[in-house]
């Protein structure tokens, strides 16, 4: 890795540790919202080398729509066990049940938009103040307007014209009650970096983002993986191939991408070319220009 690469690296670094630090110094009751994916396994290390050799000092939350890849839940339990870390879940199969939200119908229904009202029922029950999530700027235009620290009020929602000055990385964590905190400390990051950081502290990871053969289905462009949780339309059919993945969620809108990237240095290489965004293939930012944005504003991730 070239010197520069290696001083950039460790750029970002310590400005995501400070931000994670500094989280642990203003809020009452943080946690880290956990989904097994490339960015909050990064943000997992990053908080391990903020306080070590202590444990952390705050759980970890994982927002389940119940219709994740079987590999990234698998992944993740093996991860908090090895880490030691405390894994809080809440399900959105709970919200179903308790009336909170309604299963969408059709054959385009996914359950991603759901997650928001359980994430918000989630930090109300157990009194968070502050939730640390992976997402960085260059994702998509709605988390490019994002701050550091990002101010939700009391019905969680986030108004991207009324945030925060965040001069000389000096952060107000100052709220009202009620009200909460999401702080993202890889905010200046970009899929390459994190690439390069995976490699760097050689961080293991689901085997969805290495290539595999799948079986998938093309709807609108995009390659979703075929499951019991996805309507094979008339004129649909499920072919398999070789694919992997660059984003991890909802397999109902989580597209993947034909690949033959079998490691770190492939997929690095890969990213390097690539002329789609990381999330190019998510069906759930595809329902309109905005959905992004409109999701955020109602208090998604």
């Amino acid at each position: 890795m070239h010197n520069y690469t290696l001083s950039h690296l460790k750029a970002l670094e310590a400005e995501a540790i400070y931000v994670i630090r500094e989280v642990a110094a203003q809020f009452t009751k943080p946690v880290l919202l956990f989904s097994g994916g490339k960015d909050s396994i990064t943000l997992l290390r990053l908080a391990q080398k903020a306080f070590s050799p202590a444990k952390l000092p705050f759980p970890l939350l994982h927002i389940d729509t119940g219709h994740n890849f079987p590999e990234t839940l698998d992944f993740r339990d093996r991860l908090v066990e090895q880490t030691k870390s405390r894994l809080l879940v809440r399900t959105v199969q709970e919200s179903i049940d308790r009336g909170r939200v309604a299963e969408e119908k059709g054959a385009n229904a996914s359950r991603n938009a759901l997650q928001t009202v359980t994430l918000l029922d989630a930090l109300e029950e157990l009194q968070f103040t502050a939730a640390l999530g992976g997402a960085r700027r260059d994702e998509e235009k709605a988390r490019a307007k994002e701050r550091f620290f990002s101010h939700r009020n009391e019905f969680g929602q986030w108004d991207p014209k009324n945030q925060r000055p965040e001069l000389w990385n000096l952060f107000n964590g100052k709220m009202g009650i009620g009200e909460h905190f999401r702080v993202f400390p890889l905010s200046n990051w970009t899929e390459m970096d994190v690439w390069q950081y995976i490699k760097l502290e050689q961080l293991e990871l689901p085997t969805i983002y290495f290539t595999h053969d799948r079986d998938v289905i093309e709807r609108n462009g995009v390659l979703l993986a075929h499951s019991e949780y996805i309507q094979v339309g008339d004129h649909e059919s499920v072919r398999s191939t070789r694919v992997r993945f660059r984003t991890v969620g909802d397999m109902t809108c989580t597209g993947a991408v034909e690949s033959s990237a079998n490691s770190i240095d492939d997929i690095i290489d890969e990213v390097a070319s690539a002329r789609v965004t990381e999330r190019g293939g998510r069906a759930d930012d595809k329902r309109s220009e905005t959905a992004m944005e409109d999701r955020k504003k109602d208090g998604y991730f």
